[in-house]
């Protein structure tokens, strides 16, 4: 991500025991034009750049020991995209292969969008919830109105209650 310090892992194996002639080089190939450079070089010490785009960012990351030969590109930004190669040598075993990172720097972004993104979705989902939210109390609050208003006469009420006595009172013969 463009501006952070990025880390260019580089692991390896060798059929012999690590020496002290372990020499570990990066390379850089631009993503457009322009010449292959040495960014990064190792042989017993690292060696940053000493001129270069990379100069003063390409630092030293890894561990021989641990057959670690990463580096650190800080403050990584857009021409600095390409392929990065990184070589490893133990002599006698000079046969390793090389290994290969292609890196394409992409732009932050700024929290206000991001804000302005959850905002919109957040406040979008508000509005569905609460609108769900009042149609249905809109409806439950119809339903007890209804039950509410229906009046039962007296007269009615009298009536169903004679006509539930004698039900009780006749005795099936």
């Amino acid at each position: 991500m463009n501006g952070t310090d990025t880390r260019l892992k580089c692991t390896f194996s060798s059929s012999e025991p690590l020496g002290e002639d372990v020499t570990v080089a990066w390379l850089f190939r631009p993503l457009l034009r322009g010449n292959e450079e040495t960014i990064f070089y190792y042989h017993r010490t690292p060696y940053p750049p000493f001129k270069g785009q990379f100069l003063g960012r390409a630092v030293w990351d890894g561990n021989i020991n641990r057959k670690d030969a990463s580096i650190l590109i800080r403050n990584i930004q857009p021409v600095d995209n390409g392929t990065y190669l990184c070589l490893v040598k133990n002599p006698p075993d000079v046969h390793g292969e090389m290994g290969e990172i292609l890196v394409k720097v992409v732009n932050k972004e700024k929290i206000s969008e991001i804000m302005v993104l959850a905002l919109v979705i957040g406040g979008g989902t508000a509005v569905i919830i609460l609108l769900v939210l009042l149609f249905v109390l809109y409806r439950y609050w119809n339903m007890q109105k209804t039950h509410r208003s229906t009046p039962v006469s007296a007269l009615e009420c009298t009536e169903k209650l004679n006509e539930k006595s004698q039900d009780m009172t006749e005795v099936p013969a």
